[in-house]
């Protein structure tokens, strides 16, 4: 492995590179019209704590704009705490690391993953393989991506961190449309279609989008094509029902280490369809939404060069259940239930087919808070709750959560513990009927436990600026692998092992009047276990947007440790000894907003590794060099 002697001043020139280039729109934009456009928040909107304490990361479709996001890995490139893996400019081959996001140190397992995505709450995600597929998970059409850190078993169960998305809601009456073309370097090109309205008490959102690149390298190809749509009404002043649907067709394709065709894995294609339905009501004491959902799914990973291919079909289905009642000044008392359906199947090249059962996990939980005012401006809030399970093959299992917050003008205080509780899915039971020696040992594993424990604080030193630290420590056990003698006395699938993550988080957000706006964020993790993989002990995110008139100036850079990478495999005694080296990447976007009456255009050219820094996030998958993309949207 190489040495980086260069990387603290490759650190500095990005920073020097992005603040440069922000301060020469902000000197430009001192002298702008008095119209000039407020600009949006870079890399993130910013961090929420709940009543429990727990803390969140939102980023908009502002950012995933600025960022010049075309799928999911890349909207959340910047995000501090989180971490990608890809081959390819555009898509995430869905079978090892090809395309993943990973929090905290949390996710890399496959099979399973100790993560899970959500569309508007619901889990959407390869059901058979138990863990998510990115590609599924369009962001033309999304309002927000939410990164929940660590467990949050008052939102979410069955997992130790969840990504949701939030599809777009119109926020306007009319209509307003939306078109957008865009292409560049390795023969890329980017349509986006959008349409929103609001009229009476009907309101309606529609997306579509085509990306595709023949990409930086033989067979780097990649092809997105997704389209979402929302249709919601409300009646009176309390009640509400939403309609909601997204279909998804996609094919990346693995180029392999450089100069070594033969490590080339073949294709990944995705198809899945995702839909949910929403009764919802707000009384002011008494809020809360009954949501039925169902989705399915295809993963086939072709043309592989040993096991040829491989058919993959999930289904998942279930109920979210959400009341939160205020019966008291100050107190609040919120339960819910959600149920979740799993099932799918295996076709392995024909030779064998797995078709497995329904797995069903119920899990209610009940929360308390309360608002307590101490006087000279602090206020007080406690709380506590606890999440049940129940599952239909494994053991039942708890997950208590508790949280107290400190607030005050200037600084919030918090502190924050939840247990996350993570099944086995039906990636054990494949597992089983391959090697047929496990059995059905399978059925006698617990679920992968964590316990979460955050301290945290938010300082607000002036109105526009906003500082927020994080210390964590994550403790995992239970994890779930198969065994073979001597380690255990007979083949099976055991609960085996645990460690620990450790690790702080600071973000600095600060804006220089309405036309100039600074991000940085520094992320350290430590782990007991020293090869844990995508989990780099420092990275470094920094961001700056500025407007002057009418143009728009969005620069990103990271600098990102040299960390282990490759999945972390479900057997035994396998280890990640493979690494790639740090790297210090930087990104541009240069937007002017014409004015054309009764239009709403811009016309942006994008580029990406500014420095042309040579990095990968698998050993022998150099990433693309500088690379650049020209475009256009037109809205009415």
């Amino acid at each position: 492995m190489k040495t980086h002697p260069v990387v603290p001043s490759l650190l500095s020139r990005a920073v020097a590179c992005a603040l440069s280039v922000a301060a020469c729109g902000a000197a430009i934009a001192a002298e702008a019209p008095a119209e000039v456009i407020v600009t949006a928040k870079p890399i993130i909107d910013g961090n929420v704590v709940d009543a429990q304490g727990a803390v969140s990361t939102v980023v908009t479709e502002e950012q995933l704009r600025d960022l010049n996001a075309i799928d999911l890995s890349a909207a959340l490139r910047r995000t501090p705490g989180v971490t990608v893996s890809r081959f390819n400019p555009v898509g995430s081959f869905g079978g090892s690391e090809g395309g993943a996001v990973y929090v905290r140190g949390m996710g890399s397992s496959r099979p399973g993953s100790e993560i899970k995505t959500y569309i508007d709450g619901a889990p959407f995600y390869m059901g058979v393989w138990n863990h998510p597929l990115l590609d599924l998970l369009p962001v033309n059409g999304v309002q927000s991506i939410t990164v929940h850190k660590g467990p949050q078993p008052q939102l979410f169960g069955n997992t130790f961190a969840a990504i949701d998305l939030a599809t777009r809601r119109a926020t306007e009456a009319d209509t307003r449309v939306n078109v957008g073309l865009a292409g560049g370097s390795f023969s890329t090109f980017i349509e986006k279609f959008d349409v929103t309205g609001r009229r009476d008490g009907l309101d309606y959102a529609f997306a579509q989008s085509y990306a595709r690149s023949d990409g930086h390298r033989d067979d780097a190809d990649g092809k997105l094509r997704n389209a979402m749509g929302h249709v919601g009404y409300q009646w009176g002043d309390h009640w509400s029902a939403g309609l909601t649907a997204l279909t998804a067709s996609n094919s990346v394709y693995d180029p392999g280490e450089l100069g070594l065709p033969a490590t080339k894995t073949g294709h990944y294609d995705t198809k899945g369809t995702w839909g949910s339905l929403q009764l919802g009501h707000d009384y002011g004491w008494l809020s809360g939404s009954v949501q039925v959902y169902g989705n399915s799914g295809d993963g086939d990973w072709l043309n592989q060069p040993v096991d040829g291919n491989t058919l993959s079909h999930f289904n998942l289905s279930g109920l979210r259940w959400r009341e939160t009642l205020k019966p008291w000044q100050g107190g609040e008392v919120s339960a819910g239930l959600d149920i979740d359906r799993i099932s799918g199947s295996v076709d392995f090249n024909g030779f064998f087919k797995f078709d497995g059962p329904t797995l069903r996990v119920t899990s209610p939980y009940v929360g308390i808070s309360q608002s307590v005012a101490l006087g000279a401006g602090w206020t007080a809030v406690p709380a506590a709750g606890v999440r049940f399970y129940e599952h239909n093959v494994l053991a039942s299992s708890t997950a208590p959560y508790a949280g107290l917050q400190f607030k005050s003008e200037g600084l919030d205080l918090r502190l924050s513990g939840a247990r996350g509780i993570n099944y086995p899915g039906l990636d054990a039971a494949v597992l089983s009927s391959l090697i047929a020696a496990l059995g059905t040992s399978w059925r006698s594993l617990d679920p992968e436990q964590m316990d979460h424990l955050e301290i945290g604080m938010a300082l607000r030193p002036f109105e526009a600026t906003t500082i927020d630290l994080s210390l964590f420590k994550d403790k995992l056990k239970n994890r779930y692998i198969f065994a073979f003698p001597p380690a255990v006395a007979a083949p099976a699938f055991v609960n085996l092992g645990d460690y620990d993550v450790k690790g702080m988080e600071v973000t600095l957000q600060h804006q220089f009047g309405s036309s100039w706006d600074v991000f940085a964020g520094f992320t350290h993790l430590d782990s007991s276990l020293a090869q844990l993989p995508y989990a780099p002990k420092q990275s470094v995110s920094i961001g700056s947007n500025a407007v002057f008139g009418r143009f728009r100036v969005s620069a990103d850079a990271q600098y990102q440790n040299d960390m282990y990478v490759l999945e972390r495999a479900r057997a035994n005694g396998a280890v990640n000894s493979r690494q790639v080296d740090a790297f210090t990447v930087v990104n541009v976007r240069l937007a002017y907003s014409p004015q054309i009456a009764g239009l709403r255009s811009e016309v942006f050219l994008a580029i990406e590794n500014l420095l042309d820094e040579d990095y990968a996030y698998r050993p022998g998958y150099p990433m693309p060099g500088t690379s650049g993309q020209i475009g256009v949207s037109v809205g009415w």
